[in-house]
Formats: C-alpha cells, sequence, structure tokens
C-alpha cells in the first residue's frame, strides 16, 4: 500500500489527496452512494496551547479569517490560470484545494484543467487515489469517454491501477448505462495480478445492473463470484433484494433473503429489514409488509425512524389513517422522535387525501415541536392547496418561504408557477418565473410544460406557442434562457 500523504522538498509540509483508498472506496460501496465528503486534502499542523500564548489571542480569529481569504483568492486564481502550461511552481496548497473544490462541486471540465495543471507542477507525482477521485466524480457526472481517456493517462505515467481504480472506472461506465463495458472492466481486471475483483467492485456491478433492470445478469455475476470463491456480503445481498423489491418480484425478493440468511455469512440488517417491507407497503400489500415486519423482530432486529416512515407512507397510500396515529403512538413510547421527514410524509398523505385540516394540524404540529419546514414541506401544502382552490393559502405559504432563510429549488417553483397557473393568475406565474433568475433556479421541462399549459388554458395560444419555439431553441443550442426570461415579460406586459 502506499503512502498516504507525499513529502514536498524545500516546503515543510505534506499533503494527502485522500484517505487510504480501499477503506474510502469500501465505506463508499458499502452505501451505494457513490458519495465522498472527505477531503482531498489534509494538512498537517501543530496547534498551539491558548494557555501557553496568553497574549493576542483575541486576534487569532482576524488572522484565521486573513488565511481563510488569502486561500479563497489562491483557489480562485488557480482555477483561472488552468488554461495555461507556463506555470508549473504553483503553490501545492492552492493546486490541491482547487481540485479538491471541483470535484465535490462536481465541476468535471474545471477539475479536468486542474488536474492538467496539477500534472505540470514540478513537486507534482502520479497516485492512484487522485485518479480514483476523478474517476468516480467522472461516473457522477455521466462522463465515461472522459473516464476512459484519464485511465489511459495515468497508464501513461506508468501507475499501476489498483482495485479501487477499477472499481471507479466500471461505476463511470455503469452510472451511463453502459454494462458491457463495465462487464468488460471487471473482465479486465482478471487478468491483472494482483488486482482481480472484489466482493465491492461485484457489488457495484449487481446495483446498477438491478438499477437498469437487467436482473438476468445477476445470476452470471453470482455464479462468477463463486467460481472466484468471492463471498457475497450483506452489500451484495441487501443490493439484490432492494432491486428485485423495487421491481416487484417479489418472489425473486424473498429467495435472496432466504440465500442471505442462509449463507451463514450474511445476516439480514435494518436496510434488508426496511427494503423487505418498503417493498410490499410501496405495493400496497399491506398484510405482507406487517408479517415481515413481525418476521423481522424476530430475527432480533429492531426497527429505526426510517422504518416508521415507511410504515407511515404505506398506510397513507392505503387511506389507513388510524393506523398512522397508531404508528405515532408507539414513535412516543419507544422514545422515537419524528423527524422533518416523518412529518413531511404525514402532511403530503393528508393532502393528496384532500384532508386540508388535517394536513393544517400536523404542520403547526411540525412547527411547535421546533422542527424547521423545507422545501419538500411547502411543495407538499402548496399542492392540497391548490388543489383545494385555496389560492389565498398559497400566498400565506409564498410569504412565509419569502421571509425564511428556506433553500428553495427548481420543483417548489414547479409547484407554486403550477398553483398560480392553474388559478389563472399569470401575471404572478411569470413573476415567479422571473424569480427564478434571481435564485440561479433554472427551469427544467416540468416549469415550461406546466406555463406553456397555462397560456394555453387562458386562451394565449400564441404566448404558449412562441415559449415552446424558443424553449426548444434554447435547449439545442445550449445557449442561455435570457431570451425566455425576456419572452415571458413580454407576454404578460411587464
Amino acid at each position: 500500500m502506499q503512502s498516504d500523504s507525499l513529502s514536498c522538498k524545500n516546503l515543510g509540509w505534506s499533503y494527502s489527496v485522500s484517505t487510504p483508498p480501499t477503506t474510502h472506496l469500501t465505506k463508499i460501496l458499502k452505501e451505494l452512494s457513490f458519495h465522498s465528503d472527505s477531503q482531498l486534502l489534509t494538512i498537517q499542523s501543530s496547534k498551539l496551547s491558548s494557555d501557553l500564548v496568553p497574549v493576542g489571542i483575541q486576534r487569532q480569529p482576524k488572522k484565521d479569517l486573513s488565511r481563510i481569504l488569502r486561500t479563497d483568492a489562491a483557489i480562485k486564481a488557480i482555477e483561472q490560470k488552468a488554461n495555461s502550461k507556463k506555470y508549473n511552481r504553483l503553490w501545492p496548497k492552492a493546486v490541491l484545494e482547487a481540485l479538491d473544490d471541483a470535484i465535490r462541486d462536481n465541476r468535471w471540465e474545471s477539475a479536468l484543467k486542474i488536474f492538467e495543471l496539477l500534472r505540470n507542477q514540478h513537486w507534482y507525482e502520479p497516485r492512484c487515489r487522485t485518479y480514483t477521485k476523478l474517476l468516480m466524480m467522472l461516473g457522477k457526472c455521466r462522463q465515461p469517454e472522459e473516464a476512459c481517456f484519464l485511465f489511459e493517462i495515468m497508464q501513461s505515467e506508468g501507475l499501476q491501477p489498483t482495485v479501487d481504480v477499477y472499481t471507479a472506472l466500471v461505476i463511470a461506465y455503469g452510472e451511463s448505462g453502459q454494462l458491457d463495458k463495465a462487464f468488460s472492466i471487471v473482465d479486465d481486471m482478471k487478468s491483472v495480478s494482483d488486482c482481480k475483483p472484489d466482493v465491492y467492485t461485484y457489488s457495484v456491478l449487481v446495483n446498477f445492473c438491478t438499477k437498469l433492470l437487467r436482473f438476468d445478469l445477476i445470476g452470471r455475476i453470482l455464479a462468477e463470484m463463486s467460481y472466484l470463491g468471492v463471498e457475497c456480503s450483506s452489500v451484495t445481498f441487501n443490493t439484490i433484494i432492494n432491486g428485485y423489491g423495487k421491481a416487484k418480484m417479489f418472489e425473486e425478493m424473498e429467495n435472496s433473503l432466504t440465500d442471505m440468511i442462509e449463507s451463514g455469512s450474511s445476516s439480514p440488517d435494518i436496510f434488508t429489514f426496511n427494503s423487505v417491507i418498503g417493498a410490499y407497503g410501496n405495493n400496497g400489500q399491506i398484510e405482507k409488509m406487517e408479517k415481515w415486519y413481525n418476521e423481522f423482530q424476530l430475527m432480533g432486529l429492531s426497527p429505526d425512524i426510517k422504518t416508521f416512515n415507511i410504515l407511515i407512507r404505506s398506510y397513507g397510500k392505503a387511506g389507513l389513517y388510524e393506523k398512522i396515529k397508531a404508528v405515532m403512538k408507539f414513535m412516543q413510547r419507544r422514545f422515537f422522535s419524528p423527524t422533518v421527514v416523518t412529518y413531511n410524509i404525514i402532511i403530503e398523505t393528508f393532502g393528496r387525501a384532500g384532508d386540508i385540516e388535517k394536513m393544517d394540524e400536523y404542520f403547526k404540529r411540525m412547527k411547535h415541536q421546533g422542527m424547521k419546514p423545507n422545501a419538500v414541506t411547502y411543495c407538499s401544502l402548496v399542492n392540497a392547496y391548490s388543489r383545494a382552490g385555496l389560492i389565498m393559502k398559497v400566498d400565506s405559504i409564498l410569504r412565509q418561504v419569502e421571509n425564511s432563510d428556506v433553500v428553495i429549488d427548481t420543483p417548489f417553483f414547479n409547484c407554486i408557477i403550477n398553483a398560480y397557473g392553474q388559478a389563472g393568475d399569470i401575471e404572478k406565474m411569470a413573476q415567479l418565473f422571473l424569480a427564478m433568475e434571481e435564485r440561479k433556479c433554472k427551469p427544467d421541462s416540468i416549469t415550461f410544460a406546466t406555463m406553456i399549459q397555462a397560456y394555453t388554458s387562458q386562451g394565449m395560444t400564441e404566448a404558449a406557442q412562441d415559449l415552446e419555439k424558443n424553449m426548444i431553441t434554447v435547449k439545442e443550442n445550449s445557449v442561455s434562457c435570457d431570451s425566455l426570461y425576456m419572452l415571458i415579460v413580454v407576454s404578460v406586459g411587464f
């Protein structure tokens, strides 16, 4: 295993591009989220004890702020220099932090430019961990061609790809739906000494098969794992069980659960618990859901807050509102505090049922318990009020949001635009569309479809046609939405 940090000569500090690869990637793959919160850079520095420096300690915050501002400025400068090849003696900390920022924000084009700048530095040393991070990012951004090219660059630098690197490349192809190439990478791994695919590589492959509904390939993967002596982990089984459950393949789901129990090496856990009851609950099979809820408890598993949220959502979809109350009382007796997600589910449930009074009651209870509503909460309220024709209540929600620090997003704008559009308030709808630009929320196809429908329903056929034409032009030419914003201004006479 390579060292975690690279000592830079004549610089007096060391840096690390990530945590150790196997530990880091294993954690990611166990969660099957393919996201990393760890930092690319770790600065090792000594801390002065406060009792050793009593004089001047109150100036320290100013020094910290000054250092942060200098660092931020340095990072921005690095990004500006990324297009030039003449800089090869830049400050390592700034370059690495700029790369870290770009990767964390999934700005893949900037990340690749900064990485090229990094490779031109006189202190640069190729590392598999850096490539793994970049490949993971390219996978999330669905850029498999760039990932393949980066992999070739890595090999040209004389680096031997690790299991983590290969697995990240599998992810890059899998995220783009290129299963054939993902399988091909796994085949390549088998031909490389000390780089055989492990259980996490296969778990990733299984995950993409379930997402793409290629359940016919799962048997092939399991057979290959058995042949190579790679045992399924709980992650592997849970991925298969969850995939079958979401696809409503309940017999296969239960068979996989039986295989998990009989394996002797992996036991059902809370993820298994929630996947199985969630599959039946979402499909309206309440009796099956309750049966397995009891079965898992007999296995020694205890429900968590997500379990109760699944029960509440399932009972809500089935119209079993008394059972929702029973779950809430049970949670209270067991000292489980409802979360924002719990209340959002209940608010959405009663909102869809048209029970505005009950919905408002839980919304008030949520705020009374000191829980901060989020954009999802307000979306559910707006949708319910809109369906009930209570546009004044929508006005109230809009004022609450404007006077709060709630981070509103495109889905929220779509909800509120749809509410005013259905109410025939075209001017208010257009104002909200323009507000999206101010809030840096990019309109999507739902936004435009909603507005076009509103224009059409109000007899503004020409405005609807113009908006649709401009929307197609903007999409095809990949230009800014300025023309669309101007069209909205003209159409309502601002």
